[in-house]
């Protein structure tokens, strides 16, 4: 991510506060860190690959340098414990943004109960039990915002992706359900649906010429997502910008989706 673009807007109120992500080794999750460090957070995530190169580039690139813990978002206590680094290094967690998924395509057909368990326990555990960790943090702090990045894929029907489609759908069930619960502790919850984002994984896994084309011509804007464009709308909802904006879902995706 560049700065100086003219589309990333400041939000002085992110400056200095805690943020904990999850995924943010590569693709949209890296994206966010970098977003996060160029408002001047102190930034604190969770990623199973190691990123030390990772954040080596994003403290060049931004002067901030993020704090990695390496480990397994199915892994509670370890998601858990790196919560308490963060907290420890960065004080208590005021933003958290849950970002780590897996969205390996699979034959509904063939798919096994393993298999069912194991894409549920990526992609929706982890969000309630990040979410339940943080929420007395943020209380006791005044407030808080978690963004729980959730997917289009569930708003079209994508196929060969049912029980990463059916997450994505709880995810945003979840959201709502603690926006309601949790408004009157001072916490915010919403959650952000990217389109097909071009990631170096989507590139070299399912990014044919082909399939392209066929998703370029759904969007109204032309033009191929990049894991940065997901940052701004994270950043907003993060911030006090959107203090009166919760239990939402904005959708980021060049205009394939139609809500409302």
């Amino acid at each position: 991510m560049e700065s100086g673009t003219g589309f990333e807007a400041v939000h002085p109120d992110l400056r200095d506060a805690s943020v904990f992500l999850t995924g943010g080794a590569s693709g949209i999750g890296a994206a966010l860190v970098e977003a996060f460090l160029r408002q001047g957070a102190r930034v604190a995530f969770f990623d199973r690959a190691d990123a030390s190169v990772a954040v080596e580039e994003m403290e060049a690139r931004t002067g901030n340098r993020p704090l990695f813990v390496q480990g397994d978002v199915t892994d509670t206590p370890a998601l858990m414990a790196a919560i308490d680094t963060a907290a420890t290094a960065h004080g208590p967690v005021t933003v958290l943004v849950s970002n780590a998924a897996d969205d390996t395509r699979h034959d509904a057909q063939e798919m096994t109960e393993a298999e069912w368990d194991a894409c549920l326990a990526v992609n929706l555990k982890p969000y309630f039990f990040a979410a339940q960790k943080v929420a007395p943090m943020m209380e006791a702090a005044g407030g808080g915002a978690i963004v729980n990045m959730s997917s289009g894929s569930y708003l079209m029907g994508v196929p060969r992706l049912s029980a990463y489609v059916a997450a994505n759908a709880a995810i945003m069930g979840l959201t709502r359900s603690l926006a309601r619960e949790w408004g009157g502790r001072g916490i915010r919850v919403n959650a952000v649906a990217p389109g097909w984002v071009m990631t170096e994984r989507q590139k070299a896994l399912w990014a044919s010429p082909e399939a392209v084309e066929k998703h370029s011509q759904r969007q109204c804007l032309p033009e191929l997502m990049q894991p940065e464009d997901i940052a701004g709308g994270v950043l907003f909802l993060a911030s006090g910008a959107a203090r009166m904006v919760t239990s939402q879902m904005l959708v980021i995706d060049a205009g394939v989706s139609v809500t409302g």
